[in-house]
C-alpha cells in the first residue's frame, strides 16, 4: 500500500547550505533501499517535505525524522493513501523557496514565504503541485 505523507518543521539551527545538504545526502543514500521518494522544500528557517511510499516504511522514517536533533516543531499536514506516487522521479528533490518568484508562494499564502504552519495541508500539497507544474524542483532520481 502506497501512502503520502506530508510534515513541515522549523531547523533546530541556522539553514546553511551544508545542513540542506547534509538532509539530502542522508534521504539520497537511505530511501531508494527504502522505496521512499519524496521532495524537501525550505525557505527561512522552515522545512516542508513529501514522503512516499509503502506505509510502514514512511512512517518509520518519520518516526526518525521525529527524533532527529535537526528538526524542532514538527507537525504532519497531510496523509493520505495513494494509488500512484506524484513525487516518483525523485529520490529526494529540492526546492529552495529562495529561488523562485515570489508570487508562487503568494498564490498559496497570505505573505510570499513558506509557512506550511499557518495554511492547510491541502493549501500546501497544492503549492507543490505548482513546484512541479513550473519546473522548480531539482534533483535526481535513484
Amino acid at each position: 500500500m502506497l501512502v503520502r505523507l506530508l510534515y513541515a518543521s522549523r531547523a533546530a539551527e541556522p539553514v546553511t547550505p551544508e545542513l540542506v545538504d547534509s538532509v539530502l545526502a542522508q534521504c539520497r543514500a537511505h530511501n531508494p533501499g527504502l522505496g521512499i521518494t519524496g521532495i524537501l522544500c525550505h525557505g527561512g528557517d522552515v522545512f516542508m517535505q513529501v514522503l512516499e511510499g509503502g506505509r510502514t516504511a514512511v512512517n518509520s522514517l518519520y518516526a526518525e525524522i521525529v527524533r532527529d536533533p535537526r528538526h524542532r516543531d514538527i507537525a504532519v499536514l497531510h496523509f493520505e493513501e495513494v494509488t500512484e506516487r506524484r513525487f516518483a522521479g525523485w529520490t529526494m528533490g529540492q526546492v529552495n523557496l529562495a529561488r523562485i518568484n515570489p508570487s508562487i508562494l503568494l498564490k498559496y499564502s497570505e505573505r510570499p514565504v513558506l509557512d506550511p504552519f499557518a495554511v492547510s495541508g491541502k493549501v500546501s500539497m497544492a503549492l507543490l503541485e505548482e513546484l512541479i507544474a513550473t519546473a522548480s524542483i531539482i534533483g535526481r532520481a535513484g
